[in-house]
């Protein structure tokens, strides 16, 4: 199997799992008790939370546990509204990932407006699109560090600046970002960031949310008492546990990381855009998640090209895992002006520093015969050439 799907899961480190393990059996007392097992619980949860926050820069005590980047996302929006002045408006960007976009919906069923921000050809929020937007009772910001489906970057310090200039509040999905490149929380500008731990070879299950220190977030879930009255509900310990560790490690590889999967991206480029005609790269070419490529194959079906992949023992991905099985176009490269027969032929390939030159190699020529093979029974294909 070559695995090249990372933006929707990575596996389970072992020395992440080898971390976890004792806290499933001799180490399994509820972090809340206070027994000698609980108080082993309390103390992991405590290192894990001093990793996590020195992955970003942050304080232990602005690191709140989840179950995920879903769980954060609604934290951060559902509650966000609240955490600062009063008002009534909402602003997040066309391609967020449904975890903010279905939210800000509710919202606005609830009651408040909502703005969405459209993006340039690129997947890029522009600035001065949000200046523009901003409004005296614009209380929530939200636009995500990186987009999980074509690896675009965004400008978050300048968003985060113009939201405080209005008085408001401003989120960070930073879920494809945390642990991917180098992101310190004072840098970012931003009051509320989501992250989750399968995306960097930690346990699926277990996510954060931080919270910038003087940010009065109320709780989301209430009970017990637990993440400092914040999130209630027994601690996952083997869960934030592998978080951690994988936070660490994630620090200590992140330069080598980069290094790896930039030079896999590059080397895709190079072979399948001179070697296939009608090859559409999504996203920036520059401004990018280092291990992500997307490109749109007009006149194919991307998930057929997915199936045939797979039967070939290549894991990628068309778009987004959470909107997988989709019949519409992603809304992502709707929101950067691609026609539905480009977008329907998207394929995303999300390296790890644990691919090779040679596999990329491999899968480029499969793409390239794959592509070509569907081609020749696509109409819409011999459509689509007359007019580019």
């Amino acid at each position: 199997m070559i695995y090249m799907d990372c933006a929707a899961t990575t596996p389970t480190d072992p020395l992440v799992l080898e971390e976890m393990l004792p806290y499933f059996s001799e180490k399994f007392g509820n972090a809340s008790s206070a027994t000698r097992l609980g108080s082993a619980g309390k103390q992991a949860i405590r290192t894990a939370r001093e990793r996590a926050a020195a992955l970003i820069g942050a304080l232990p005590e602005e690191i709140f546990f989840t179950s995920g980047g879903t769980e954060s996302d609604n934290w951060a929006l559902r509650l966000g509204v609240r955490a600062g002045k009063s008002g009534r408006h909402i602003i997040v960007s066309a391609v967020e990932h449904p975890a903010v976009l279905r939210t800000a919906e509710d919202l606005a069923r609830e009651g408040y407006r909502l703005t969405v921000l459209p993006v340039d050809a690129e997947g890029t929020v522009l600035p001065e699109t949000l200046r523009s937007a901003m409004c005296e009772d614009t209380v929530l910001v939200s636009v995500m560090t990186a987009n999980n489906e074509v690896g675009t970057i965004e400008p978050i310090r300048e968003l985060a600046q113009i939201a405080h200039e209005g008085g408001a509040l401003f989120h960070t999905d930073a879920v494809q970002a945390f642990g991917q490149i180098p992101l310190i929380a004072s840098e970012l500008g931003a009051d509320l960031l989501s992250a989750s731990a399968h995306k960097i070879f930690g346990p699926k299950g277990t996510g954060l949310l931080y919270v910038k220190k003087g940010v009065r977030l109320d709780a989301f879930l209430t009970g017990g008492g637990q993440e400092r009255g914040r999130r209630s509900g027994t601690e996952n310990v083997p869960g934030i546990v592998g978080f951690g560790k994988a936070c660490a490690l994630a620090a200590q590889r992140m330069e080598e990381a980069i290094r790896v999967k930039r030079s896999l991206r590059e080397l895709f480029w190079e072979h399948l855009l001179t070697e296939n005609p009608h090859v559409l790269v999504s996203g920036s070419r520059e401004n990018r998640l280092p291990g992500n490529v997307h490109i749109c194959l007009p006149g194919i079906e991307g998930e057929t090209l997915l199936i045939l992949l797979d039967q070939k023992g290549i894991c990628a991905s068309s778009g987004s895992a959470c909107s997988a099985g989709a019949l519409e176009p992603s809304h992502v490269l709707t929101a950067m002006g691609r026609k539905a027969i480009e977008a329907k032929g998207s394929l995303r390939l999300t390296f790890s520093e644990h691919n090779t030159a040679e596999e990329v190699l491999e899968v480029c020529e499969l793409i390239r015969v794959q592509t070509a093979r569907l081609r020749e029974l696509s109409l819409p294909y011999e459509e689509y050439c007359k007019h580019v």
